[in-house]
């Protein structure tokens, strides 16, 4: 195993809108396997794509490049465009075509940028549309069939187009009542409530079918989500870096053999429990492929020398499944600012036939208004 090998295991965010000299050494040093960018990152479409296509060169490896491109308020590329409507938008106008089209135009942006994963779609049920627990708007349905009906559609376009989907927030964020950003949420589910419901929905995007006749929606990877949960784990952790949770369930008894990623290991409901050297001990002894550290980045230098020190079968394990997942990536369209002008029109056109006219031309609250799921 080559000792820059170990970098593949680490999903980083990037300081700012362009590489730093400094910057750059740390990743030619650490390696990661992938990269992921933020509204910090974001000024314009060509210093965008000109980002990216850095990261890519600097990699010995080709990289994984990332971002959260849902709709509504978790759109990065809002910034430098027009808004996408949100999944809820989406549901309640009961249209799976229009959906369909969220799902073909999102992957598009995203080639023409150089991204080769979306960060969605959310598989987590609605509750409760106004609960305080960052899910808002980003619900495919409050019901198991809706969520699949509409989060199928919209997997099966974006990936018809060239970019990896990820389900999130296994094994279910819904019944949350705080938000992980800040502190650790308690879900209190038995397991039968989330067989019957969250686990329901994950079920249908694994890959695994057990039921003769039903096609699958398989998602290419999963991010594992920052909640306690009693019935699997009597004492607090979080699901995150629980091996019952994501080697147990996920692995063994769903059968999903695709990547497995940490959410933000730079989230209130890890840091406020865990050092560093532990978070990434238990994230990879857990069964996650990728260690995802968005804000903290000079520290994937320190994350690649604890990944050193575990042991070998784990290593390899993560490995074998990041490099099985790189196979699959699709390289960039070329770009044009012509190109995303007329992508970005597009979506537009989508906005007016959710929400029509006088609605479309309201977006959602700008930076100095959102919780920390829309600031980063």
């Amino acid at each position: 195993m080559k000792s820059d090998s170990l970098g593949q295991l680490i999903l980083t965010g990037v300081p700012g809108k362009e590489l730093d000299a400094e910057t750059e050494k740390l990743f030619r040093r650490v390696q990661p396997g992938g990269f992921i960018l933020f509204a910090r990152n974001i000024e314009g479409p060509a210093q965008l794509r000109k980002l990216i296509d850095d990261l890519r060169n600097l990699s010995k490896i080709e990289p994984i490049i990332t971002i959260d491109q849902e709709g509504g308020r978790v759109s990065r590329l809002r910034l430098i465009g027009n808004e996408p409507p949100n999944a809820q938008q989406l549901r309640d106008k009961d249209d799976v075509d229009l959906i369909r089209r969220h799902g073909d135009v999102t992957g598009r942006l995203l080639r023409l940028f150089g991204f080769n994963l979306d960060l969605c779609p959310v598989l987590d049920i609605s509750f409760d549309d106004d609960a305080d627990n960052s899910l808002r708007g980003r619900c495919y349905g409050k019901t198991v069939e809706q969520v699949v009906r509409n989060a199928s559609v919209f997997n099966d376009a974006m990936r018809k187009q060239g970019i990896a989907s990820c389900g999130k927030h296994f094994p279910g964020y819904s019944a949350a009542t705080r938000d992980a950003h800040h502190e650790l949420p308690t879900i209190n589910r038995t397991r039968a409530e989330l067989d019957r419901e969250e686990l329901a929905v994950f079920r249908e995007f694994t890959g695994r079918d057990d039921s003769p006749g039903r096609p699958t929606n398989c998602v290419d990877s999963m991010m594992t989500c920052h909640g306690w949960y009693p019935c699997f784990e009597p004492k607090k952790t979080p699901a995150t870096l629980s091996r019952r949770v994501v080697t147990q369930l996920l692995c063994e008894e769903m059968g999903f053999e695709g990547l497995i990623m940490t959410d933000d290991l730079d989230m209130g409901a890890i840091l406020n429990e865990y050092g560093l050297e532990e978070t990434i001990r238990l994230a990879i002894a857990a069964g996650n492929d990728l260690a995802l550290i968005c804000h903290r980045i000079p520290a994937i230098e320190q994350v690649h020398r604890i990944l050193g020190t575990l042991p070998r079968d784990q290593i390899n394990r993560a490995l074998a499944s990041v490099a099985r997942f790189k196979k699959k990536l699709a390289p960039p369209h070329e770009f044009s600012e012509a190109a995303f002008r007329k992508i970005d029109n597009e979506i537009w056109d989508l906005r007016v036939a959710v929400l029509g006219e006088e609605r479309a031309a309201i977006r959602s609250p700008e930076d100095g208004k959102r919780s920390p799921v829309e600031m980063y």
